[in-house]
């Protein structure tokens, strides 16, 4: 039977191109977002032309049990989930204290923490009865310092942080492999960072930092890592990962009004 790969959250840059990835290795891809029929299906379209097998799937995942009902949905229709991936982010951009909103926090939580708890949960014993599985998460550099005006995202990390180091802590030794993967850099996609800066703003990025330097991370080359993570040896699984691109100051040498 086809080994499943989920990804929640497949965008044109970190999803999408993960899934393309572990498309090429043989799995049924079932890339998951919230909007975007037509962006999803080209992500589809792209993949099975290359030869691989793909599935679109459009899912709120902050919805009361839209994640719980797409596993049962994955696993029935294409058959066991060996790899997810959660690669919902929570940024909102900077807000101060007194524009942030109860409600805009509790998304954050909810998307930042509440989701992965969702995955895990569901699938999880699934994984356990089978032998074994793998959940990627993909986090922020949030996730390891607080600035200002991230008051929403870096409470969503950090707490994504520790609920994978739980996670981990009672699952490994079931086989489970869960690696929380820090981004401690800007990406190179259109339909997050892109989003988030406006288009004039990341034209800009593009052509001060990625003139054929690498000086922005690509998103293929991001998916290899993932790929290799859910394939290791157990004897060397890496739990935590934080990748940037060679040009960027690490986020533990950043002052912290960076």
């Amino acid at each position: 039977m086809t080994e499943v790969c989920m990804i929640i959250g497949a965008g044109a840059g970190i999803g999408g191109h993960v899934g393309k990835r572990f498309a090429q290795d043989g799995y049924h891809v079932a890339l998951c977002r919230r909007s975007d029929q037509d962006g999803l299906d080209r992500m589809v379209g792209e993949i099975e032309a290359a030869g691989g097998s793909a599935s679109g799937h459009i899912v709120n995942a902050v919805e009361d049990g839209a994640i719980e009902s797409l596993i049962d949905t994955l696993e029935a229709e294409f058959g066991p989930i060996k790899v997810a991936v959660y690669n919902l982010g929570a940024q909102i951009g900077n807000r101060a204290l007194a524009d942030t909103s109860l409600k805009t926090f509790e998304l954050g939580w909810r998307i930042g923490n509440l989701g992965v708890f969702r995955v895990a949960q569901k699938l999880f014993p699934k994984m356990v009865e089978r032998g074994g599985g793998t959940l990627l998460v993909t986090s922020a550099t949030s996730a390891m310092r607080g600035n200002a005006g991230q008051h929403s995202h870096a409470a969503a990390m950090g707490g994504r942080r520790m609920l994978c180091q739980t996670l981990n802590a009672e699952f490994a030794p079931q086989n489970i492999h869960v690696a929380h993967i820090l981004i401690d850099s800007a990406v190179n996609a259109p339909d997050t960072l892109g989003k988030l800066l406006g288009p004039e703003r990341f034209a800009k990025l593009l052509e001060s930092k990625a003139q054929g330097k690498d000086e922005i991370m690509e998103p293929s080359a991001i998916a290899d890592t993932y790929f290799h993570i859910a394939h290791q040896h157990r004897s060397a699984w890496t739990f935590e990962l934080d990748m940037r691109a060679f040009t960027d100051t690490a986020w533990w040498n950043h002052p912290l009004d960076i």
